[in-house]
C-alpha cells in the first residue's frame, strides 16, 4: 500500500482536517439520528461510538427532537 501524500503547504493540511471534521460530524448526525429512529437507547448510541451516555445525549437531544424523532429515555 502506497504512503498518504501530505499537502505541501501548511494551509492545505489544515484546511483538510477542517473538511474531514465537519464530514465526520455530519456522518455522526446521520447515523445517530438513523440509530434512534430505529429504537436504540442513549446507552446504545454511546456505546457505539465509544462516549458516555451523556456526552451523546448533550450533543445531539435538541437536533434529534428538532428533527421530530422521539427519544427513548433509557
Amino acid at each position: 500500500m502506497s504512503e498518504a501524500k501530505f499537502p505541501n503547504q501548511p494551509a492545505d493540511g489544515l484546511a483538510a482536517v477542517v473538511a474531514l471534521r465537519r464530514l465526520a460530524d455530519q456522518l455522526e448526525d446521520a447515523a445517530v439520528e438513523q440509530a434512534m429512529r430505529a429504537g436504540w437507547s442513549w446507552p446504545q448510541v454511546a456505546e457505539a461510538l465509544g462516549v458516555t451516555r451523556q456526552a451523546v445525549h448533550k450533543k445531539h437531544a435538541k437536533r434529534l427532537i428538532a428533527a421530530g424523532v422521539r427519544l427513548r429515555r433509557r
